[in-house]
């Protein structure tokens, strides 16, 4: 007699059960098999790895992108430095030059710190008795009313350059010098231009900030600056030309010509395509300079026939689309076919000799047989393949650096010349960050599109026939 608990629970009673089989069908019954803590500690190596190396990246390009970060700024704070580009700047924003040359020029004060200043440079005491009983606390504009001052003291050196050099310590300017602090800053500032109004102190104070701030003007600067049309355009033409023909189109077309070869012809044929791959990127992009510049292989070949002879890596914008087209198309055709040979040898050969009985022809099999069983394949080779294309650089940076004339730049060469490589020297960390960030949004657009594209939710199904 058959135990009908035991049936609708699933439990075959002929069947031995393992000592914790009843144990994760009573867990099942209540929501799912229990996550043993001992799990928990043998991933957690890798869930710290992944935290450390993948999302917190991930976050803080999120929050540079919404600062000014540069170079120049640092990624700590700053200080305020009144440097005189900080008020050219100022005066091309519109400020008053009389404001300008105010914090430009140096101001006098008689105090005790400028009476120490001028000790120390050995000025002669007696002067600075009377410097210090006639003139203490006193403020001047220029140091021309102040040596108009000294020169009524009776100690006064009787030579004029003995008078100025005399004055000079007294003298003080908040030009090119650094302050830890707004405060300190507001009080140099107020000291030497006392008439700023509030909203002019507060631009100077800006525009002398040599630390980071939070803004969107990244965002901003991308979203009008005419260069991000012709780079979202050149980035599309890269990959998708590049993933369509090779990635995705020509490491299929290996894979299935493999896989109709002989065993030992297939294994040389694999390994050939395999060093695209395997090959040092510097090394691949030196042996395709030797290959397409002026007194390259190609070039000496077409010489030879009487056809066009020149640089055809940058001579030309056709031939530098095809050249960065077809060198990163070999590397990712190389994937694909690894890839697609992989699942190729999955399909039960039983369907392939049905399908030849039937009388199907190679054509036939791969449209019946073969393309519906690698569609999990081929969707992993282009979401993975699109979101590589979308970050590579390194070929088209060794190879033509974006030329002829920017014409074959794209997104993440940019990104890295912003923020890594700018030949103006001053790196922006924060714009940088903005592009990168770009690039991680359409990077999961593009994802989600596939996994609609190509009906992830069916493929996860389960059997609708079940054994």
């Amino acid at each position: 007699m058959t135990d009908n608990t035991s049936v609708e629970r699933g439990i075959n009673p002929g069947v031995a059960t393992r000592p914790g089989d009843a144990e994760t069908v009573k867990a099942a019954g209540k929501g799912g098999p229990r996550i043993s803590p001992f799990g928990i500690l043998m991933l957690s190596p890798a869930l710290l790895f992944l935290l450390a190396f993948f999302f917190a990246p991930v976050v803080l390009t999120a929050v540079f992108s919404f600062t000014n970060m540069t170079s120049a700024t640092g990624i700590t704070g700053g200080a305020y430095v009144i440097s005189p580009n900080a008020l050219r700047n100022l005066e091309w924003q519109g400020m008053d030059k009389a404001v300008t040359e105010s914090l430009s020029g140096t101001s006098i004060t008689v105090d005790e710190a400028a009476l120490s200043r001028a000790a120390a440079a050995g000025v002669d005491p007696d002067f600075l008795d009377d410097i210090e009983s006639r003139l203490m606390g006193a403020h001047f504009e220029d140091a021309r009313s102040f040596e108009r001052e000294l020169k009524t003291l009776p100690n006064r050196p009787r030579r004029i350059r003995d008078l100025k050099l005399a004055a000079e310590p007294f003298g003080q300017s908040i030009l090119n010098t650094r302050f830890a602090t707004r405060d300190q800053a507001v009080t140099a500032i107020d000291a030497v231009a006392p008439d700023l109004t509030e909203d002019q102190r507060d631009a100077v104070l800006t525009q002398s900030y040599t630390g980071w701030v939070w803004t969107t003007d990244n965002f901003k600067r991308l979203a009008t600056t005419p260069a991000t049309g012709r780079l979202l355009t050149n980035t599309a033409l890269y990959v998708s030309l590049t993933l369509s023909i090779f990635n995705v189109g020509l490491g299929l077309f290996l894979a299935i010509a493999i896989f109709y070869m002989p065993k030992a012809s297939g294994s040389v044929f694999s390994v050939l395509w395999l060093l695209p791959r395997i090959t040092p990127v510097v090394l691949y992009a030196v042996m395709w300079r030797w290959f397409t510049w002026d007194d390259g292989f190609l070039a000496t070949i077409a010489a030879h026939l009487g056809l066009p002879s020149f640089n055809y890596m940058k001579g030309s914008v056709p031939t530098a689309w095809a050249t960065i087209i077809t060198l990163n198309g070999f590397i990712g055709a190389s994937f694909g076919m690894i890839l697609f040979s992989g699942a190729l040898r999955a399909i039960p050969v039983q369907q392939l000799w049905a399908s030849e009985v039937d009388g199907a022809s190679r054509f036939q099999q791969v449209r019946k047989i073969i393309l519906p069983q690698l569609k999990w394949p081929i969707l992993f080779v282009t979401c993975y393949q699109s979101l590589s294309l979308l970050s590579s650089y390194q070929e088209i940076w060794l190879t033509t650096n974006g030329g002829p004339g920017n014409t074959t730049n794209v997104w993440a060469l940019e990104a890295f010349r912003i923020a890594l490589s700018n030949f103006t020297g001053n790196l922006e960390y924060g714009l940088g960050a903005a592009m990168a960030l770009v690039l991680v949004v359409v990077g999961l657009a593009l994802s989600i599109i596939f996994l609609r594209l190509f009906k992830f939710g069916e493929m996860l199904e389960k059997p609708k026939i079940e054994f």
